[in-house]
């Protein structure tokens, strides 16, 4: 059998280089396993302005990039390896990585994150992070006293739009349907919003923005009726899209409980799964606030859980 790891971290972003700080700092010499792409959703965002110790705001990538190299400093091996298979039937765990390089460890943290779902349109990828989010909290700010779009039907969409119409002078709430998805509480919030305009049966086909250099700037968006096909432009400063994320948890079907929209179930306020020793942080156990901060705490609680289970079970 291969040497065992006292503590592996599948996932590198705020929650999983987090969990390796404390995790490094307890003695675990914890080995964080981030992915091919290392930083999940907070690398896309080009400023964030609320995350604690850096009050002149900072881009997401540099932030991310921070917390782990305090991870490095505190001791964390940090391997840009990608696990593609887990064993959570029995301790010590197994872990397959790059589908060839057998693990063992005593505990796990999963921080593995979730991605935000998009329009999938080619305009929509040139402008994102200058002008395109999919988070009203994260970069509403930006948008103090302009004219924004906020794409979905949901509670989160509405939730976007109303949080936005506090900040931006003016938002547009774009659905697909007639109708919203939305909770009856939701929407009678929004019909209440005097700056909030419905904008249904529209569909988003474009992103409209100028480019010079590097640097972009979102000016508009493009919309086609759903039953009638007329398209029309809004004039825009910001787009939000709110139509959903998708906790990455593939690789832990039947392995841990998920609930029915695929986040790892965890217990109260505690990160514990349904596995004794494997730990859950950040977003993919988290379906409602999905803050950086929030994940970077869960990861903590994570690290700690860990060593407290180790202390009781080695």
């Amino acid at each position: 059998m291969a040497k065992k790891i006292q503590c592996v971290i599948i996932g590198g972003g705020p929650a999983g280089y987090t969990a390796g700080i404390y995790a490094s700092r307890a003695g675990l010499n914890p080995v964080i396993y981030e992915g091919m792409q290392s930083g999940g959703q907070l690398t896309i965002t080009s400023e964030v302005e609320n995350f604690p110790g850096y009050p002149e705001g900072e881009s997401g990538s540099v932030i991310v990039e921070d917390i782990k190299k305090q991870a490095l400093r505190c001791g964390a091996e940090i391997r840009t390896g990608e696990v593609t298979e887990v064993d959570f039937s029995k301790r010590p765990f197994r872990l397959v990585a790059d589908y060839e390089h057998e693990i063992f460890a005593e505990t796990i943290v999963v921080a593995t994150g979730a991605t935000a779902r998009w329009l999938g349109l080619e305009s929509e990828s040139l402008y994102r992070g200058f002008g395109v989010s999919t988070c009203a909290t994260c970069d509403g700010a930006f948008f103090k006293g302009k004219t924004v779009a906020v794409i979905g039907g949901g509670d989160t969409a509405l939730e976007e739009a109303h949080y936005l119409s506090k900040i931006a002078e003016k938002v547009y709430l774009i659905h697909r349907r007639s109708q919203f998805r939305a909770s009856k509480t939701m929407q009678d919030r929004i019909y209440k919003t005097t700056n909030i305009e419905l904008v249904l049966e529209a569909t988003p086909i474009e992103v409209l923005g100028e480019k010079q250099g590097f640097s972009r700037k979102v000016t508009g968006l493009r919309i086609q009726n759903t039953k009638t096909d007329e398209t029309k432009e809004l004039v825009l400063d910001g787009i939000f899209v709110a139509i959903g994320v998708t906790p990455v948890t593939e690789l832990f079907v039947g392995q841990l409980e998920l609930d029915a929209q695929g986040y790892i179930k965890t217990q109260g306020v505690r990160p514990l799964t349904s596995v004794p020793g494997v730990f859950a942080a950040g977003d993919v156990q988290d379906p409602y606030y999905r803050q950086a901060c929030t994940a970077a705490a869960s990861g903590c609680k994570a690290a700690i859980e860990a060593e407290r289970f180790l202390a009781e079970n080695l």
